[in-house]
């Protein structure tokens, strides 16, 4: 363990009450890099029968190196609400110098618009607060509104008064905007980090997974939400030539509805789709992007960063994804693969034949996008951002 230069093994609170999706990843990322840079860490975390579990395992051995207290004893709030109430409980009974929210958004919406109308948060947080603000929608939205109006006074007013230590952000864009207009504030890009750990064999990877060795594959991963985009791909597939080489390896837990089932089973029927639709392990995950040719990326109204685009970066994939937002802005600027208009089937059947035709110099040129990206998001640089963030002093 390295502490900071400088700096005795400062005491940091690490808030985290949620569990679900990408919550406990995060946590164990955070945890990871903080401990090993010498704070002395304590996890407010959901600590409830039915959670504890998941949470030790996920953390494994650093459960032993670090104080969990359960962030749903704070008293005054639900299991569920994130209160800025439960934000200064947690502190307080912690005893340490300053938190950090994993996901800032938790308080986020309430407290900017609470500190607009001059309601600041409880005394004790003052200069002892920062986290990662994941999804600040109100400050990319296109639009005025009331609520927005209402946001960006709150947050102006929480940096006059100092409230903020620090704020990290995984938009590399809006990072920047902020900063632009706010010289002085503790604003932070923090990459989404491409994970280095797909070392699978295509060819293997395709044998285990019973996919075709001579078809150019297109992985869709993750949930069936409609918002995922699942529908487009399957009707993108349904317009395809029935001769195109163009194969559709689907794998997670996406519960298809009618409709989108009897696509799916009419695309395995027909030798152009492999579905598992169930949790798959992270062998299985890492076989099916070690699988694939390109990644589908066709979601509907995305906000903010996609954990899978991260993947399919790190296994040196190209996407095909909605040109919309951040997502769409960062497959163009990286040069990371083919965009296509969001919501839009033909348009998306039109990407997958450009990938089918694309030669050997463009697939050339995408991988190595993804690997400068992967490179630039690389858990080494999530590393220094975080802990530039929160060096002594701020």
């Amino acid at each position: 363990m390295i502490p900071l230069p400088g700096r005795s093994r400062e005491h940091l609170v690490l808030y985290e009450p949620r569990t679900e999706g990408h919550h406990l990843a995060w946590l164990r990322l955070i945890t990871e890099d903080l401990h090993s840079a010498g704070f002395r860490l304590t996890l407010a975390v959901d600590l409830r029968p039915g959670t504890d579990a998941m949470l030790r395992d996920h953390l494994g051995g650093l459960v032993k190196e670090v104080t969990l207290v359960n962030a749903c004893d704070a008293p005054g709030r639900s299991p569920a609400g994130g209160k800025i109430r439960s934000v200064a409980y947690c502190l307080e009974q912690s005893g340490a110098e300053n938190i950090f929210l994993c996901s800032f958004d938790e308080i986020a919406s309430s407290c900017l618009r609470r500190a607009a109308c001059g309601f600041l948060p409880p005394a004790i947080l003052r200069g002892r607060m920062g986290g990662i603000y994941h999804r600040p929608r109100f400050k990319a939205a296109s639009r005025w509104s009331p609520d927005r109006l209402l946001k960006v006074t709150g947050l102006r007013r929480l940096l006059r008064g100092g409230w903020l230590r620090q704020l990290a952000f995984l938009d590399e864009f809006l990072a920047r905007d902020w900063h632009a207009e706010h010289p002085a504030a503790p604003f932070f890009f923090l990459p989404d980090p491409c994970l280095d750990i797909y070392h699978a064999d295509s060819a293997d990877a395709r044998r285990q997974l019973e996919v075709p060795p001579d078809r150019r594959v297109f992985l869709f991963y993750g949930t069936g939400a409609r918002r995922k985009g699942l529908h487009l791909a399957i009707e993108a597939f349904q317009q395809l030539p029935p001769d195109s080489p163009a194969f559709l390896l689907c794998v997670g837990q996406q519960a298809p509805d009618g409709q989108q089932a009897a696509g799916l089973k009419q695309l395995e029927a027909q030798g152009r789709a492999r579905i598992i639709n169930r949790y798959v392990s992270t062998a299985e995950e890492q076989l099916a992007f070690a699988a694939c040719d390109m990644v589908l990326l066709p979601y509907v109204g995305h906000f903010g960063i996609s954990a899978v685009m991260s993947q399919a970066m790190a296994a040196t994939k190209p996407v095909i994804a909605s040109d919309e937002m951040l997502l769409g802005r960062l497959v163009r600027e990286h040069q990371a693969g083919l965009l296509f208009r969001s919501g839009e089937v033909q348009a998306l059947r039109q990407a997958i034949q450009n990938g089918v035709a694309a030669s050997s110099g463009d697939w050339s040129r995408w991988r190595a996008a993804a690997q400068n990206y992967a490179g630039r998001h690389s858990r080494t640089a999530f590393r220094a951002a975080l802990l530039a963030a929160l060096r002594p002093g701020r």
